[in-house]
């Protein structure tokens, strides 16, 4: 695995929700010999609710709020760090990520997505009640793409080819 090692202290993943950040960052952390960090479980952990709790009680406009500061403070260093689908509508946690790595971003199909998500109805996504699926996919597309320093395509193969393939991104 030695050749899989990579130079950078921090790579972060960012994709809607389904794309696959927590399953393909373990692996990626395995290969490059980083630690994992999963803000969606940051959240809920230092909250004592899952996001769809949140989201219930709190609004998805709060959730938002809670992930930025746990971004902001979540340490980074020799991580791969899987986060929330919403964390581009932050331009500070952005900019922190940006700062201190490597930012991937995992694209798939609107139609994949959305068979991935309907798998698990309580995921918690930060939207607006009126925004159908395809409207989040819209409207954060572009925002991905504008923070993304590499694009990978996380419908090529399995989890692990998938992390291959960052890897490869990485030392290209």
């Amino acid at each position: 695995m030695s050749a899989a090692r990579t130079h950078f202290h921090t790579i972060s993943l960012i994709g809607m929700p389904g794309v696959g950040k927590s399953t393909v960052g373990v692996i990626l952390a395995k290969l490059i010999g980083l630690e994992f960090a999963d803000t969606d479980l940051a959240i809920q952990s230092r909250e004592g609710l899952t996001l769809q709790q949140i989201i219930n009680g709190q609004g998805h406009m709060r959730l938002r709020e809670i992930e930025e500061e746990v971004l902001l403070e979540v340490p980074l260093e020799r991580r791969v760090v899987a986060t929330g689908g919403s964390v581009v509508y932050s331009d500070a946690i952005m900019q922190r990520l940006l700062a201190a790595g490597p930012v991937v971003y995992l694209s798939a199909d609107v139609q994949t997505l959305q068979s991935r998500v309907a798998a698990n109805p309580e995921r918690g996504i930060a939207s607006d009640k009126g925004q159908t699926f395809e409207d989040i996919y819209n409207e954060r597309t572009p925002l991905y793409e504008h923070y993304a320093t590499h694009r990978v395509d996380a419908v090529s193969g399995s989890a692990d080819a998938v992390a291959l393939l960052i890897v490869q991104a990485l030392h290209a």
